[in-house]
């Protein structure tokens, strides 16, 4: 009875001890202080982050796909200079978040694995095809535009590792939004054949992207405890229609129509009011069942498998550097 006792008091003691530690750690996140990986954190956000900056990590590298697909099939030299240093500029993101995810004390491996596997998600809109040359200028415009949204607010996320790899990656971002723009615009100014072909890709690709922020804020799981931790700094539905706002002088520009019969102004707030999002299609997409889910994945296997002697080779030449260092 008596060591049952001191188990107790002792337990007692460890859920007061966490419990003022949970306190101190919100008090910090309220001040708009920076958590650093040696810092305490409660559990639950070390868990929230791994599994957001992982899949953001996934989605950049499997972003890759849909683009890398036209490397080779570029109008002209100059816009394969650019679109190859665009898809650079994605690797280089995913090495950057997963790096940010591994100060959370996962292993790269281990990430990659869960994505890999299936288990972990990435972004629904990459699975989607690339079916011509405009839809590469449709995924700067929109697919990019619709990360800058969700992006440069993480630049002040409470997690510093987190908030200051999406610094470079919100400029570099910003950069391929303004490159895919271009290419749009190029084409609306082109022939009507051309036009077309822009108008055809933004009818693909406008609602997949409005899907990108998420569910609807009453039925998103982990908005809540993301928004008392100051990882996320505005509800779904703000971004999205942050996004939207933007988005419509835009295509008003270019000459298209957003594919949107319920698009109107709504005068008295200054917003754009938009459609019901089909969120089954999400669902379905999310679920394994998108148009290109299979292919991704297998691509990236793939890619991965043929791989491995690159990794052993950089692991072996690691250690025999590690040794002579040492000797």
């Amino acid at each position: 009875m008596y060591t049952q006792a001191l188990n107790t008091t002792e337990a007692e003691d460890r859920s007061l001890e966490d419990a003022g530690r949970a306190a101190r750690f919100q008090a910090r996140i309220d001040a708009e202080e920076r958590i650093e990986p040696n810092d305490w954190m409660p559990a639950a956000y070390r868990k929230t982050l791994t599994r957001q900056i992982s899949q953001h990590a996934h989605s950049e590298i499997v972003g890759m796909l849909p683009e890398g697909n036209w490397i080779t099939r570029a109008p002209t030299l100059r816009r394969k200079a650019a679109l190859l240093a665009k898809v650079q500029d994605e690797c280089g993101h995913g090495l950057y978040l997963y790096a940010a995810a591994e100060t959370l004390g996962s292993s790269r491996e281990e990430l990659v694995d869960q994505m890999l596997s299936g288990k972990a998600k990435y972004s629904s809109i990459f699975n989607y095809p690339t079916l011509s040359w405009a839809d590469i200028g449709a995924i700067g415009w929109l697919v990019d535009g619709a990360a800058i949204m969700n992006q440069i607010p993480l630049c002040r996320c409470s997690y510093g590792p987190y908030a200051r790899a999406m610094i470079r990656v919100c400029k570099e971002e910003s950069f391929h939004q303004r490159q895919g723009y271009e290419i749009m615009l190029t084409l609306c100014r082109g022939s009507a054949e051309q036009k077309a072909m822009a108008q055809d890709a933004l009818n693909r690709w406008w609602w997949p992207c409005l899907m990108m922020f998420g569910p609807p804020d009453g039925d998103s799981q982990h908005s809540d405890t993301s928004t008392k931790w100051k990882i996320k700094r505005f509800s779904n539905d703000e971004l999205r229609q942050k996004f939207v706002d933007a988005t419509v002088p835009q295509a008003h520009y270019l000459g298209l129509t957003l594919p949107d019969p319920d698009l109107k102004k709504n005068e008295a707030t200054g917003h754009w009011d938009y459609g019901t999002i089909d969120w089954d299609e999400f669902k379905q997409v999310l679920a394994g069942n998108g148009p290109c889910n299979r292919d991704r994945l297998a691509a990236r296997r793939k890619a991965h498998e043929e791989g491995a002697w690159v990794r052993e080779a950089a692991a072996a030449y690691a250690e025999k550097r590690n040794k002579k260092l040492a000797a």
